[in-house]
């Protein structure tokens, strides 16, 4: 009787592909936030900084933390969002912005979606905010999904100033790990963000054809605090939750005020008499 063969030895597991990313960050004046924003991003394998022209010390400190610089005055978000992807060498991308980090947790699992074969084309990723001395869970500031990574040939940045919007041609998948957002670091930053934003949404309305109309102006602002404040349950943020959706409903009316600028329906000319 032959001796039995003797068994094979299962093979070693074949280690996953890496996956290289490009990770992608818009930058002006913002020495205060890129050496935090860059460090979180150690895990991508190119770290590209497109800047607006700072005058403060961000290139020379994203230079020192090994990103490469690309320097391009502004034209818009969604713009310099995809003149920054040209720059980019990989196929798959990540966004972030300079006030943004990578949470260890969100690192890990991109790193394990994108080596076990990632099923989709770009992938949502909830944000969550730091806003007045609390982590904000309401008032539709979380989750907050944001659309950062994504192959960048199955899409393109088509959104409306100021707010940009990646369009992939497909769904894409949800994350679990979070972006955290390090946002306003005053309230009067909040106030003079509002004034900028407002200005540019106004003027995107006004090209779109958008026509200024009382009732949009007397009613929707105080509907988005309702949605904001009881619908999405703002008020159990506390008291920073009644000031984001005052706020909300405030930059909604300045962009309203502003189509009406827009459109000429003030005189800017003061008169000539005074009233009698």
């Amino acid at each position: 009787m032959t001796d039995a063969l003797p068994k094979a030895s299962p093979a070693p597991p074949v280690p996953a592909a890496r996956v290289p990313v490009s990770a992608l960050v818009l930058t002006f004046n913002e020495e205060e936030n890129v050496r935090e924003c860059l460090e979180s991003l150690a895990w991508a394998d190119e770290r590209i900084v497109v800047d607006s022209c700072s005058t403060d010390r961000t290139v020379e400190l994203a230079r020192e933390l090994g990103a490469r610089v690309v320097q391009r005055p502004w034209n818009g978000i969604n713009e310099q969002r995809a003149f920054a992807l040209t720059e980019s060498v990989h196929e798959w991308v990540f966004c972030l912005d300079a006030d943004e980090r990578v949470t260890p947790e969100l690192a890990a699992e991109l790193r394990r979606v994108l080596e076990a074969g990632a099923d989709r084309d770009g992938y949502e990723i909830p944000r969550r905010t730091w806003y007045l001395g609390r982590w904000i869970a309401h008032g539709g500031w979380y989750p907050d999904r944001k659309l950062r990574l994504f192959r960048k040939t199955k899409g393109r940045f088509g959104g409306h100033d100021p707010h940009d919007r990646f369009l992939l041609a497909s769904e894409p998948g949800r994350l679990q790990g979070e972006i955290v957002h390090f946002t306003y670091r005053s309230f009067s930053q909040q106030l003079r963000t509002i004034d900028r934003f407002s200005d540019v949404a106004a003027r995107a309305w006004a090209a779109q054809g958008q026509r200024p109309g009382l009732l949009k102006l007397l009613v929707r602002p105080a509907w988005k605090f309702v949605e904001t404040y009881v619908l999405k349950l703002g008020f159990l943020d506390g008291l920073p939750g009644f000031i984001i959706s005052v706020s909300t409903s405030f930059y909604l009316f300045a962009k309203y005020v502003k189509l009406w600028e827009a459109a000429g329906r003030f005189s800017a000319a003061p008169p000539k008499e005074p009233p009698r």
